[in-house]
């Protein structure tokens, strides 16, 4: 998908938000840019992802986690989250499962 085709697809839900090409083409080349409401539920539409799960990755991308951190047991530390976010504990804890599958 080329990022003119994601910026078609990325619309928040709630204010009809897109996130133009150029703010695409930063994110996925690791350029500063800051991070919104709107962009998570603007790339969670774009991705056809639960919310909570790219809002989780948004907050630990700007907490500055690393892969090695979360190597031990990010299942739990992501049930945490998302159980702060006003998910349902069987839902966050049923993604983090198959996280924990695919892994």
């Amino acid at each position: 998908m080329s990022t003119r085709e994601f910026s078609a697809v990325a619309v928040d839900p709630e204010t009809g938000w897109s996130p133009g090409k150029s703010l695409v083409q930063k994110i996925t080349a690791g350029q500063g840019y800051d991070i919104t409401p709107q962009l998570v539920s603007a790339v969670a539409e774009g991705l056809g992802v639960d919310r909570e799960i790219i809002a989780a990755a948004a907050h630990l991308q700007v907490i500055g986690y690393t892969d090695a951190e979360l190597a031990d047991g990010p299942p739990a530390k992501l049930i945490r989250i998302l159980g702060t976010e006003g998910g349902s504990d069987d839902k966050a804890r049923a993604i983090a499962e198959r996280w924990d599958r695919e892994a």
